[in-house]
């Protein structure tokens, strides 16, 4: 199984003591990189979604916890460890959803505990080993995923769980680039994900940079294809998955679950296990981001909503568990999650 052929693409690198990342606002027509030599850079890369998806939101953190922590030593060597505190904070207002995002950070400050004098290497270390363990960690659900699809078949993916939302390799597409290798998946569709379009300009960008042919889907035609009864499984991505197994992602997708579980098409959600937060006890309880009424009412700057017309624009929603055929971790697989079956994932 040749999965280096279909894994090409790295949105997120270290290189010259500064954190490069691929511009996400500008794809597919543009590929260019904004250069972070700041944490405030970082922070606002994040909130502006230059960087996006819940694993590659908690590495670009992590790195930007090393260039917080560069800044504050050299400033005021003897009390960096108080001082980062407020960019640590900076860091974690950027996006309320993404549990990865404060996982990392938490991370990241016990080995600011951990240094003895000035960061040095020590953070530098740590972020890449966060960095290497997402795409490693990302490669092994992409297999256990696969190993699922047992009947070969068509699957339906929503926005973007791919290398450009982790270290690199992706979560769902890591899943649908082992399918595709081993010959499980025999087409990929993608919603087009409104209102960002991270279906349409990010997971086909990507899957075709790969060699991997996509077929794009308006998210209205979701139900009428999963009736042609071509598809199999619907695969998603997740920004934080509660301790019953309730799962936030993007906005459409427990639509697409309803719809799925209507037509008999198996639903997986992939994600590592830093998504899982056991503190939050159900969907419920997961705070969900609303973002800026414009960016439903225009596109690429454009209005193209009637004027005067107002827009709820949240982000995020919850498919509760029960509509969750399987969760795909580092770790192992859960079927049909409930609580007690995650509670059992997370102490193994």
């Amino acid at each position: 199984m040749n999965l280096d052929a279909h894994d090409s693409v790295r949105p997120i690198l270290w290189r010259d003591g500064a954190l490069w990342l691929i511009d996400q606002r500008l794809l597919p027509h543009r590929n260019e990189q904004v250069v972070c030599r700041d944490v405030g850079t970082v922070a606002e890369a994040i909130r502006n979604m230059t960087v996006r998806g819940a694993p590659a939101i908690g590495i670009a953190a992590a790195y930007g916890v090393v260039l917080a922590a560069r800044d504050r030593f050299d400033a005021a060597p003897g009390s960096w460890r108080e001082d980062i505190e407020e960019d640590l904070q900076t860091l974690a207002g950027t996006r309320p959803t993404a549990v990865n995002l404060f996982w990392a950070i938490n991370r990241m400050r016990t080995a600011i505990a951990d240094c003895t004098g000035g960061p040095g290497v020590r953070l530098l270390e740590e972020a890449r080993a966060i960095h290497e363990a997402d795409i490693a960690d990302n490669r092994r659900m992409g297999q256990l995923g696969a190993a699922l699809i047992e009947t070969p078949c068509a699957v339906l993916t929503h926005c973007n769980a791919g290398s450009l939302a982790t270290g690199g390799f992706g979560t769902a597409l890591g899943v649908i680039r082992a399918g595709y290798v081993t010959d499980r998946i025999r087409r990929v569709y993608a919603d087009e994900t409104r209102p960002w379009l991270q279906g349409a300009r990010l997971t086909a960008w990507e899957l075709l940079e790969d060699r991997i042919p996509v077929t794009l889907v308006a998210e209205g035609a979701g139900a009428y294809l999963m009736k042609q009864g071509e598809v199999g499984w619907l695969i998603v991505g997740s920004d934080r998955i509660a301790a019953n197994g309730d799962v936030a992602n993007k906005i459409g997708t427990y639509g697409a679950a309803i719809i799925a579980r209507h037509h008999g098409v198996k639903v997986m959600v992939v994600a590592p296990t830093s998504t899982i937060d056991m503190s939050t006890p159900d969907g419920g309880a997961i705070p969900i981001e609303t973002r800026r009424e414009e960016e439903l009412l225009a596109l690429a700057g454009q209005g193209i909503a009637a004027p005067g017309a107002r827009a709820w624009n949240p982000v995020f929603d919850v498919t509760p568990a029960g509509l969750v055929d399987a969760i795909v971790t580092e770790k192992g697989v859960v079927l049909a999650p409930n609580a007690t079956r995650m509670a059992a994932l997370m102490k193994s």
